[in-house]
């Protein structure tokens, strides 16, 4: 990461570079937050991306057995690796699975200057 990026304030709410995350890709990560050490995944789409906790609301368990392996083979969606069900991107919700209806907990986070960061509240 660049150094601009781990000074002042702005160090601690910086969780990568856009350009880390494979466009049409997601990886996991974690951040320190208000509330505590979170896993998350951030779903990349262009120069927008979706951000949630890194846990199933099923059983919590991580949504990928393997690292940064949280998409469907076509990239459509989030699929959790313990019980398959699987969420849109675009707003979290399950839709398929043993938690249909329920959606990933949401991550605040925001692009500034191509770096992703967690929104301050």
């Amino acid at each position: 990461m660049e150094a601009d990026l781990r000074s002042g304030r702005d160090a601690r709410l910086t969780i990568c570079r856009l350009d880390e995350i494979p466009d049409g890709g997601a990886r996991g990560f974690t951040v320190e937050t208000a509330s505590g050490v979170r896993d998350i995944l951030i779903v990349r789409r262009g120069d927008t991306i979706f951000a949630y906790e890194n846990s199933c609301p099923h059983v919590g368990t991580p949504l990928d057995w393997v690292s940064d392996q949280f998409l469907s083979e076509d990239g459509s969606h989030i699929v959790c690796a313990t019980h398959g069900a699987q969420f849109r991107i675009e707003d979290g919700m399950c839709f398929s699975g043993p938690c249909h209806g329920v959606p990933l907990p949401p991550i605040a986070v925001k692009i500034r200057d191509g770096a992703v960061m967690l929104a301050e509240s």
